[in-house]
């Protein structure tokens, strides 16, 4: 079973997320050869001060 996560900062719809999941479960069904029964999409949404890049905090960006 297939699991895929992804972590982005908050502010994406609930429309947004909905499409995203499709897609994902779409790819992973094709290439992985399995279905979208056994596909599970988990949405993390980390807040921007819980987020750094090169050593900067996204808040501080």
């Amino acid at each position: 079973m297939p699991i895929v996560r992804v972590e982005m900062w908050p502010g994406r719809t609930h429309e947004q997320k909905a499409e995203l999941a499709r897609a994902i479960t779409e790819a992973v069904v094709r290439i992985a050869k399995t279905t979208p029964e056994a596909t599970i999409v988990v949405f993390e949404d980390v807040a921007k001060e819980n987020w750094a890049q090169a050593g900067v905090l996204a808040s501080e960006a």
